[in-house]
């Protein structure tokens, strides 16, 4: 096996019936579990963490997390980094449902330096390699103040 490869293991796990919650935890890890359900779109119950819910905070956490490993690289200091993701689920080509597009807006508080943290921020965008695997089209808005 590719010693290169990192693997990432989570596991689910719940009853029948679309108004059913279901558990998720991480695979060998300490941490609370995570309820899910089908959001109320779907003719669920809402209320917990859906997968588009997931989906979308994949995608921000991703940008979350290459942008303060760079940060950190580049010694950019900041106070405190906010997003909000908001994904809209569409009808494809196929005329079945898909994650068409995510907005993410980011907004980093507390940098002296805005217009460097304003590059570093359009340069993370490039770097995600979840954002770079995905066909949703990704938006972004960048603020710093």
């Amino acid at each position: 096996m590719d010693e290169n490869i990192k693997k990432f293991s989570v596991t689910s796990t719940g009853p029948s019936g679309i108004t059913s919650q279901w558990v998720n935890r991480l695979k060998d890890k300490v941490c609370d579990d995570m309820k899910m359900s089908i959001p109320e779109e779907f003719a669920g119950p809402g209320k917990t963490y859906s997968p588009e819910d997931l989906y979308a905070l994949s995608l921000m956490n991703c940008y979350f997390a290459t942008f303060k490993y760079i940060a950190e690289k580049s010694k950019l200091q900041y106070d405190s980094i906010d997003g909000v993701a908001t994904l809209n689920v569409g009808k494809g080509d196929r005329n079945s449902l898909w994650m068409e597009s995510i907005e993410i807006k980011i907004k980093l508080i507390g940098c002296a330096n805005i217009e460097r943290a304003l590059n570093m921020m359009e340069k993370t965008k490039t770097q995600c390699m979840i954002i770079n695997s995905v066909n949703t089209k990704v938006n972004f808005e960048f603020l710093a103040e």
